[in-house]
């Protein structure tokens, strides 16, 4: 029989034993040793049967035990112990309080459709999600005024198994809140806090809060199983990344103006302070914009003077490299949830659907483009390494038609992974020692975690297979699966195409051939889910559980289903090769080679993401790319580049591995991991990735947000309007230099003189510019450097004003220089701003600039 209602019913603590509940519903314990290993002393065969979630764990453990240890001194001292210690994380003033800045801001709200903090909060699909989290860990061990934003999904992501002939299959358990680290955020009367959204035909969608507490941060997960909701509404929070576009749009709606109010009713509820910077982690949440808006104009600011002011205290953060991987909503559809009969009435909905047209070249005029949205709402944005802030630029380059690509104002912040949460205790114990450590000493560590990696593969395999249907009496080639004292390959991520899960299997003997080899073996585990609704990325899935099912190789090369976040806690440790082979440069960032390094892996990549701006030599492998025409055909392309991958396993990988030394130890793979350790760890840091966020934008953007009173915004708005409508009359002509070009030499300085016609605008309201550098062969700038020239005199007798300044030849070789007028004031975040500039016109003669040689 089935149960008809479900609920949780809490075990009642002993007195003394209270402040265990305190330490399971702060996340701190996810990240925090001490406090697991008291859970774990609490019941350890508990610990493990609940996955090493304490809220689990305590709603099974028995009366009897719980008398016991409220007996036990030892235990009771190493409870106190653990209690006063997180009271003391809560409390003390960290790195961000040390700063004394009057420019940091009060409060940070952080909106993320997913959040990876734990396996025990399973509310996340794959990258995004785990960099979210860490990035609250981060802020809170940093002391960050931080607030999370998201969702809570009541089936999460999914839950992956295999078919007998290795085809991915999705379950989706219900996830009940009372067994999850959360708490119900309620009104001072104890009733749920709630938000509600008007959705057409009169309908309202209602949601709960739920706080789930990591470290100092709260996390806010809105869920909208509520009573008073209709059954579509009920399941608008049901699945992640589920449903169809409309249900989509209404996840994305809750998000981010949902959010915004939850964001108010908790900080009224806790007497907190409201934030004054919001970040959007991607697309999803950009309709938090449009909420903050409506906020103003309800207190008096018209449309323009609100995105004004919203646009100062935002940031945005692509995490999509390619424009396939960005939400786009059919524009009607937006335009019936925005129209006067849902939501954000007296917003009109022309200028919301204006905000996320693609008005760019190539662009479809006929969708609503969230990730464009979230650019034109936030003044400050970033890409997630050095080459995908470039990439983005180039993809988002036509939002500001004046400007050449790598002007676009998208900086970067490259990512960083929370240590304390993917560091294996083992290694943590060296506490930042690695350069001492002695060769044999470190070598036995790696070896120790590649064993319990092994023990851990062979049981989550044995697992796999019984799921898949097979009986105990045929899984006896299980105990032999993977050795200890082999070279180890690890793959783990989502199954895109552009990840190239295969790419390893394109030359089939060769790889046997490797995994098999009778001197230096290699062995492979590999973990991955692809979308439920992506047959291709299923298919890639089997393919790869088909060769790795094979008698054959079968013991050195495994799948593991159901790829998450306990899974990778012993992955990335257990590893010693880190495998990235992705589309360059269709990845972000790649977070996972990130982890293993953190655990003294070596990466073996493309040149792709994070991997591209700080791969050496001692880090680990490059994997050549296929360019120019064998780029274009893709089957040549992934021939090429899985070849250089085996060269490079072959020739160089495995035989560093297995060149030992007298005493047993490879002394330079060794000496690679200590490297790894010590100079590139530092490097992927979260706390690095958050102190470069306070620093690069939510400082600034405070800053600008404060600048923006309501007076200050409405002023910029008419500014704006003011400058866009008299920028067709300015005109840039008569460039002149000082000297004759032809004898130009290094360190000279010329004298550029421009006029410039203003029409209606101020001086003050333009700069004029000087754009010089080096020039490729078609004549385009390359490291180009501005130099402002200043306005002289009064205007000639055509209106036209003089504008001069020095030009210092500073570099040798094909030079080239050109002139051009920006909108210019005070409270622009760039020159780039409005997308306007003005260039020599061509039609007079003059030319777009000038080139030395």
């Amino acid at each position: 029989m089935k149960a008809i209602r479900r609920f949780t019913v809490r075990p009642v603590l002993p007195d003394t034993l209270r402040p265990l509940s305190d330490l399971a519903r702060n996340l701190r314990w996810s990240w925090h040793e001490p406090t697991r290993e008291l859970f774990r002393s609490v019941d350890p065969d508990g610990w493990k049967a609940a996955e090493s979630d304490p809220v689990r764990l305590l709603g099974s453990v028995t009366a009897a035990r719980l008398t016991e240890l409220a007996a036990d001194e030892d235990f009771l001292a190493a409870l106190a112990a653990a209690a006063d210690d997180l009271d003391r994380y809560l409390r003390e003033p960290r790195w961000y309080q040390a700063q004394h800045s009057e420019r940091l801001p009060a409060a940070v709200a952080y909106f993320s459709p997913e959040f990876g903090v734990t396996a025990a909060l399973p509310q996340y699909s794959g990258g995004l999600g785990i960099l979210a989290g860490d990035h609250l860990k981060a802020a809170s061990d940093l002391g960050v005024p931080l607030t999370g934003v998201g969702l809570l999904y009541r089936h999460g992501y999914f839950r992956q198994s295999l078919s007998r002939d290795g085809w991915q299959q999705e379950h989706y358990p219900v996830l009940d809140p009372g067994e999850l680290p959360v708490t119900l955020l309620r009104e001072h009367d104890g009733s749920p806090a709630r938000v509600t959204l008007a959705l057409p035909g009169g309908r309202r969608l209602h949601a709960h809060i739920w706080v789930a507490q990591v470290g100092r941060v709260p996390l806010l997960m809105l869920d909208s199983d509520v009573e008073e909701n209709g059954p579509a509404e009920r399941d608008v929070t049901d699945r992640l990344y589920g449903g169809g576009s409309e249900h989509r749009l209404l996840q994305e709606m809750l998000l981010g103006i949902g959010g915004v109010r939850a964001v108010r009713a908790y900080a009224r509820l806790t007497d907190g302070p409201e934030p004054e910077v919001f970040h959007t982690n991607e697309g999803h949440a950009g309709f938090l914009g449009l909420e903050r808006i409506r906020e103003l104009m309800g207190s008096g600011l018209d449309f323009d003077g609100s995105l004004e002011s919203v646009r100062a205290g935002t940031v945005f953060t692509t995490h999509t490299p390619v424009p396939a991987g960005i939400d786009r909503f059919d524009r009607e559809l937006v335009a019936r949830h925005f129209g006067e009969d849902g939501e954000l009435p007296g917003v009109d909905v022309t200028r919301v659907l204006a905000l996320g047209r693609e008005t760019y070249p190539g662009g479809d005029q006929g969708v609503f483009n969230m990730a464009v949205m979230g650019l034109r709402l936030a003044q400050r944005a970033n890409g997630v390494s050095t080459l995908h802030g470039a990439v983005s630029r180039e993809m988002f380059s036509g939002l500001w038609p004046g400007f050449d690509a790598q002007e676009a104002p998208i900086t970067s912040i490259t990512n960083g992974v929370h240590a304390p949460t993917w560091v294996a205790p083992e290694l943590a114990a060296l506490c930042g020692r690695a350069t001492d450590v002695p060769d044999r000493e470190l070598w036995d560590l790696r070896r120790t975690l590649r064993e319990q990696l092994v023990g851990d593969v062979r049981e989550r395999l044995r697992a796999s297979w019984r799921q898949r249907g097979a009986g105990s009496a045929e899984l006896g080639w299980i105990d032999s699966v993977l050795d200890p004292d082999v070279l180890t390959i690890g793959f783990a991520r989502r199954v895109p195409s552009y990840k190239r899960l295969t790419l390893m299997l394109r030359d089939k003997p060769r790889l046997t051939s490797l995994l098999l080899d009778p001197e230096r073996p290699v062995q492979i585990v590999v973990a991955g889910k692809a979308h439920p609704a992506d047959d291709g990325g299923k298919r890639l899935v089997q393919e790869l559980v088909r060769f790795a099912d094979d008698p054959k190789v079968r013991h050195r090369i495994v799948f593991l289903p159901d790829y998450g976040m306990g899974m990778a806690r012993r992955l990335y440790p257990g590893c010693d090769v880190w495998l990235n082979n992705p589309l360059r440069p269709l990845e972000a960032c790649g977070t996972s080679g990130m982890k293993a390094a953190l655990n003294g892996g070596l990466n073996l990549s493309v040149l792709d993401g994070w991997w591209d701006e700080w791969f050496e030599p001692d880090f680990g492998w490059a994997i050549p790319t296929a360019d120019g025409a064998a780029a274009l055909d893709e089957e040549r392309r992934d021939d090429l580049e899985a070849h250089a991958l085996y060269e490079l396993v072959e020739k160089r990988v495995a035989p560093r591995f297995y060149d030992r030394g007298a005493d047993g130890v490879p002394s330079r793979w060794t000496e690679m991991v200590r490297r790894t350790l010590t100079d590139l760890g530092p490097k992927v840091l979260a706390d690095r990735m958050v102190r470069e966020y306070v620093e690069r934008l939510y400082a600034p953007a405070a800053e600008a947000a404060r600048a923006l009173v309501p007076g200050a915004a409405r002023e910029l708005a008419a500014w704006k309007a003011e400058v866009r409508a008299a920028w067709p009359q300015v005109t840039v002509d008569h460039v002149e230099f000082g000297e004759d070009l032809g004898e130009a030499e290094l360190g000279a300085t010329l004298l550029v003189r421009v006029r410039v016609a203003l029409g209606t605008l101020r001086p003050d309201d333009v700069e004029v510019q000087a754009v010089a550098g080096r020039v490729d062969p078609d004549d385009t700038l390359t490291g180009a450097r501005v130099s402002v020239l200043k306005p002289t005199g009064t205007p000639d007798l055509e209106g036209r004003r003089l504008y001069e300044g020095p030009l210092v030849l500073d570099r040798t070789g094909p030079f080239g220089c050109t002139v051009r007028a920006l909108p210019s004031h005070p409270l622009l975040p760039t020159p780039t701003d409005l997308g306007l500039t003005a260039l020599p016109s061509e039609a007079k003669g003059e030319g777009a600039g000038v080139l030395m040689r």
